[in-house]
């Protein structure tokens, strides 16, 4: 049985969503272009953890396990962003 590929559709669904649910679920306030960017990210950075870590292979569409990795991987995206963006605002002596 061949499993579809994900949609170019599919990806900004599933990132538009992970990225608005992580960032609230974070606190954060981010546009919606780069809340679908780190949603999308976070998709790619979930399903991979969700396929190698934790064998999980449904990750293939707009479903419930799909938003559910994505989530995660979109909160993982949103700290690795915060920590990136805290040292530089450290660097710069802002904070």
């Amino acid at each position: 049985m061949d499993i579809p590929q994900m949609t170019l559709v599919a990806w900004i669904v599933v990132g538009a969503i992970a990225g608005f649910l992580a960032s609230e679920i974070m606190g954060t306030r981010e546009g919606l272009v780069l809340m679908i960017v780190l949603g999308i990210v976070g998709a790619v950075v979930g399903g991979w953890v969700a396929s190698d870590l934790f064998h999980i292979a449904d990750v293939t569409g707009v479903n419930l396990t799909s938003i559910v990795v994505a989530v995660v991987g979109a909160i993982i995206v949103i700290l690795v962003y915060d920590s990136l963006g805290g040292r530089r605002r450290l660097l710069n002596g802002r904070r």
